[in-house]
């Protein structure tokens, strides 16, 4: 099926040097006028929400955000919260968020917009797979905003994530689409071509105004097992279609062919 003729307008192409950056680089408008990022590196970059918490690039983030749940006086855990906009916009719906980063740049980020919006939240650098700091059974709901796409090994994560939550406690998590991950676009060329087999091993790298970071595709069986065998039961698996005319700094034309987000929410079976 043809892209729609709103997205044919929108002519972007390979920078010509954007095969010396990375292996996945971030594309360009006409007249050479960065769209900015990679759709890879999100949501390093991406404007932050007040209130809700955005799951990916350009989905209706209205809907999305009710997977989290209640949030009022909730203690979340924001897994990888990278420059803290999910976690702020939690902490602005009552949500008692502790926020967790492997990056001391991006954990600075994120302190630093927890001050201008006057919210509290705790925040702690520590590796995404290591929460010895958290209680067991204490945490009412998860999150990982595409920060799961930086870890190699999910069944240490999950394993730790299930310790800290309660009984029933929903875990949410999006990825970069594994389809979205296999497919390059060329304006000389379409539809839209395969650029890696779906059992490729090897690490996406990505750099997003002046940050970098590797996102290893996780495919949907692989998920779906590593939680199950983690003690979760997955009870929502969504593959969010790009909306609006008016794109962000990770727009890629291949939203007009797949989803660029995988969206998973699990819920933790027994103690």
């Amino acid at each position: 099926m043809p892209p729609s003729s709103s997205s044919s307008s929108r002519t972007v192409r390979r920078h010509p040097s954007a095969g010396n950056l990375d292996a996945r680089p971030a594309l360009v408008r006409d007249g050479d006028q960065p769209v900015a990022l990679a759709p890879a590196s999100f949501p390093h970059g991406a404007e932050a929400s007040r209130e809700l918490v955005q799951f990916g690039p350009d989905l209706d983030h209205e809907v999305l955000s009710k997977m989290v749940g209640p949030t009022d006086g909730r203690r979340i855990l924001d897994l990888g919260c990278g420059a803290g906009a999910a976690a702020v916009a939690l902490a602005r719906r009552g949500a008692r968020v502790i926020a967790v980063e492997s990056s001391t740049a991006r954990l600075a980020q994120a302190r630093a917009a927890a001050e201008v919006a006057e919210v509290k939240v705790e925040f702690h650098h520590s590796d995404l797979a290591d929460l010895a700091f958290v209680r067991a059974d204490s945490i009412d709901s998860a999150l990982a905003v595409y920060s799961l796409a930086g870890v190699q090994d999910l069944g240490r994560v999950f394993r730790q994530v299930h310790r800290v939550l309660k009984p029933e406690a929903p875990f949410t998590v999006s990825l970069p689409h594994p389809v979205a991950c296999m497919l390059e676009f060329d304006d000389d060329q379409q539809p839209p071509y395969l650029g890696r087999t779906a059992w490729s091993s090897s690490a996406i790298t990505w750099r997003a105004g002046g940050d970098e970071g590797i996102t290893h595709v996780h495919q949907i069986g692989d998920v779906f097992t590593t939680l199950t065998r983690s003690n979760f039961r997955v009870d929502a698996l969504l593959e969010p279609r790009a909306e609006g005319t008016t794109r962000g700094p990770h727009s890629s034309p291949l939203d007009d062919w797949v989803p660029s987000t995988l969206l998973v929410r699990a819920r933790k079976l027994g103690i």
